[in-house]
């Protein structure tokens, strides 16, 4: 299978904080979610992508490529949806394609009309008058206008409406159907990964907390909840996260002995969701 994206051992110093050995692949015609708290590491990771700051040591590769190999080929190839649509706000719709459709060898005029009709956004209204909403389609229909192979998305869900939202996530998953371009979505609402991504990379303090595909962490991880008496035949070492009140713990984890041996006390067992695997592993900072 095709890796998109691939870190190699990056590190990066930004004042006190540094991404520590990030090492990661994203696989082609896929979905990834990338998920954190804030000031996790998340933000860092994207410009790193995109090339606007280097890595202080380890190797990236985009499109099998070095990053400063070729980056105007490789940024030709991005389609990048920012959380806040920095384009100039005293100009519509029209005029911003204006100014960057040159920017891309494969931009195409009718298919970002399309895009401006099917996400009902006016042509000459300047953006400064669009709502949350509006800026993010129209990122999104710069980004699907030029042919790119990769969409990245840096936290594009924060402060939508719940039914734009969902409306955004299924064309998330339209762009990906015939498994040649690649998405890869940064977010901190778990909700909508678990809902679309195919493997979810977790990072927290910048290090990797888990890279997976989604199907198999919900296969693997279990969430057991049961009284403090029955810790004693447990082994706390291989309990996640855990939590307890006066009387009664919960835990999560994916050690099959202690999943064992918890039915066979008053415990219950059942399969984690995709929050809990993540909240327990991390902590609340998500929340």
């Amino acid at each position: 299978m095709t890796d998109t994206i691939v870190f190699n051992e990056v590190n990066k110093k930004l004042g006190d904080f540094q991404l520590q050995n990030i090492n990661f692949k994203v696989k082609k015609g896929h979905i990834t979610g990338f998920i954190g708290p804030n000031g996790a590491g998340k933000t860092t990771v994207i410009k790193l992508i995109m090339n606007l700051m280097k890595p202080d040591y380890g190797d990236i590769k985009v499109f099998d490529k070095e990053i400063d190999a070729d980056p105007k080929s490789i940024k030709q190839r991005i389609g990048f949806v920012y959380a806040d649509n920095n384009y100039y706000d005293h100009l519509n719709p029209n005029e911003i394609k204006s100014v960057v459709a040159p920017f891309y060898d494969r931009w195409d005029d009718d298919i970002f009309l399309h895009y401006i009709k099917k996400f009902k956004l006016p042509l000459k209204k300047k953006t400064k008058k669009f709502s949350t909403g509006m800026r993010m389609k129209l990122s999104l229909a710069i980004a699907l206008s030029h042919d790119a192979d990769l969409i990245l998305l840096d936290e594009p869900t924060s402060g939508l409406d719940p039914i734009f939202r969902a409306n955004f996530l299924e064309y998330l998953k339209g762009i990906i159907q015939d498994e040649e371009k690649t998405v890869f979505f940064s977010s901190h609402i778990i909700s909508d990964l678990e809902q679309i991504a195919d493997y979810v990379i977790c990072i927290d303090n910048g290090q990797i907390i888990f890279n997976n595909r989604k199907d198999y962490l919900l296969d693997s991880y279990y969430f057991l909840t049961g009284p403090n008496s029955a810790l004693n035949t447990l082994n706390k070492e291989n309990l996640i996260g855990m939590r307890q009140s006066a009387f009664n713990f919960k835990a999560l984890t994916n050690n099959q002995a202690e999943i064992n041996e918890a039915t066979r006390h008053k415990v219950s067992v059942r399969q984690a969701t995709l929050e809990e695997i993540i909240i327990y592993t991390i902590g609340d900072d998500l929340l």
